[in-house]
């Protein structure tokens, strides 16, 4: 039993051994300078190693033109990027990174326009035809997009082939594109260009109005065509108004974040906080940070980005509150004025560490592109993460102040300090606790938004004023209030952004505020309380 059990072992080592040999052998006909030649190679691996990752590699960086070999040790390489005549490339065979070389040993793979017709075309058919759905499906939105009169012979027997639903459906409506355009009959093509009012796709929307403009065609398809278009635009009009209402959530969610900690501070200790953005920008700066010196924990750096920002941020309000606005409570002009000072320097000090220019904070790749709901509706995987971890923060600030005793002491001190104070609530360890909390969760927000924009020096800025826009609308200090206020602004601004550009919107909503505050000067939801009333 053993031994047939070595047998089999040896057997497929050995077929792995040889299969890896032949593979080898067989590119290295792609030295040749004979593009006749390279295109019967390039057939071969096609036909040969169909399964094979390294085929489609070969051939997908041979059409880049990013395929070379080394003079010196015959070895195929990918070449990453040039400096001067210094070349960086890695393996083809073993994906190994090389070392850094002269230009003059790398031999490029030439290749024409023909051979880089029939490597695509390879391409399309190995992938097509893969064991694997995500190539399937790949290459089928690939040749939807990439649509001639080519590629009904492939379609047609990937159809016949095709199990998997998803695929099929991209498969269908590219074969029903390529009948409505090129049948020859006509009952046929009236028939597909109806059914094309199914689609939702660029592509179709392309054919359907080629048809219209082509005035070869007959009336009655020209007609079928206005119609299916008609259909095809009604439907992607109502995704489009759910894709503002989602940029407006995703909006809302970073207004909540940036304005949730400055409604804590600014009901509790009534100080107006200028400096409110840069505990943002700290945050954000936070994230970069921990991506530079643990560059191979990339994928984890978000998540360890947020306990740090919150901590770091949440000591530098610390520091702030205890040097600057212990000594001017009761006196809101001077804390603006002050808190504006701190932000300056903040600024200052953040440009003579890592510069004025703006920095890149790389997205994990769990956080990376978007979830295709339909041809017409994506939504992208790092704005739906933000709404997520929005909703998440609140619900752990809510439990924070409504189920623990430092959250009752807050509430206590929103309410009525002196009489806090006079049942024995240490005020000052409140104040600093409270300017710490809001600005961790600043921090937080810094975090989130390092995911949508560049991290700058004036990252904080951009958002102030729509923070303190959102927590005088919901009502200062209310916690549901921020969240109402910040959905409704949010959904508002994306709502009117397209039709009135982006500073129309922001001065329409400002004058909203304004007007709105006429008539409640207390927002959406007044504090409670004696402290309140005062």
């Amino acid at each position: 039993m053993k031994i047939n059990i070595l047998k089999i072992v040896f057997l497929n080592l050995f077929f792995l051994t040889s299969l890896f040999a032949n593979f080898e052998q067989d590119i290295e006909k792609l030295k040749t300078n004979s593009l006749k030649d390279k295109q019967e190679v390039v057939v071969q691996l096609a036909e040969t190693y169909s399964e094979d990752d390294r085929t489609n590699l070969l051939l997908t960086k041979m059409e880049e033109g990013d395929l070379y070999y080394l003079e010196t040790t015959g070895e195929f390489v990918i070449l990453e990027k040039k400096e001067g005549n210094t070349y960086y490339s890695k393996s083809l065979l073993t994906g190994k990174e090389l070392e850094a070389q002269d230009k003059k040993i790398f031999e490029k793979v030439k290749t024409n326009n023909k051979l880089r017709s029939i490597i695509n075309s390879k391409l399309a058919e190995m992938n097509l035809f893969s064991k694997k759905d995500e190539k399937r499906l790949a290459s089928s939105k690939n040749i939807l997009k990439n649509l001639d009169k080519d590629s009904q012979e492939l379609i047609t027997k990937a159809l016949a082939k095709e199990t998997n639903s998803d695929i099929k459906e991209v498969l269908t409506e590219a074969n029903t594109i390529l009948q409505a355009k090129y049948s020859t009959s006509t009952e046929e093509q009236l028939l597909a260009v109806v059914q094309l009012g199914d689609y939702l796709s660029n592509q179709t929307m392309i054919a359907l109005k080629e048809i219209i403009n082509n005035e070869n065609n007959q009336p009655e398809l020209i007609k079928a065509a206005k119609s299916s278009l008609g259909s095809v635009e009604t439907i992607r009009s109502y995704y489009a108004v759910v894709e503002k209402a989602f940029f407006g959530l995703s909006l809302g969610s970073v207004l909540l974040l940036a304005a949730i900690g400055l409604a804590i501070t600014f009901g509790v200790m009534k100080v107006i906080n200028m400096a409110h953005g840069e505990m943002m920008m700290i945050g954000a700066y936070t994230t970069y940070t921990l991506q530079q010196i643990m560059p191979n924990l990339m994928e984890y750096s978000i998540l360890i980005a947020i306990p740090c920002a919150f901590i770091v941020s949440g000591i530098v309000g610390i520091i702030i509150e205890r040097l600057v606005i212990r000594y001017l409570y009761g006196r809101p002009l001077e804390t603006l004025l002050a808190t504006f000072g701190i932000s300056l320097i903040l600024q200052q000090l953040v440009r003579t560490i890592y510069s004025p220019l703006n920095q890149e904070v790389k997205t994990p790749s769990w956080m990376s592109g978007a979830w295709g709901i339909n041809s017409a509706l994506s939504l992208t995987y790092n704005r739906l993460y933000i709404i997520i971890f929005a909703v998440l923060v609140f619900i752990g600030i809510l439990l924070v102040l409504n189920k623990t005793s430092l959250g009752l002491k807050v509430r206590a001190v929103t309410q009525n300090r002196e009489m806090a104070q006079a049942m024995g609530i240490k005020t000052s360890f409140i104040d600093a606790m409270t300017f710490g909390i809001g600005s961790g969760i600043a921090g937080i927000a810094g975090v989130a938004l390092s995911q949508l924009t560049n991290v700058g020096p004036n990252l904080g800025q951009a958002y102030i004023v729509d923070s303190f826009m959102v927590v005088v609308f919901g009502g200062v200090g209310n916690l549901w209030g921020t969240l109402i206020g910040a959905i409704t602004l949010g959904e508002i601004n994306k709502f009117i952004e397209p039709v009135a550009g982006a500073v129309l919107a922001k001065v329409l909503i400002l004058v909203f505020i304004i007007l709105f505050i006429q008539k409640r000067p207390r927002g959406l939801f007044p504090q409670k309380g004696r402290d309140a009333q005062d």
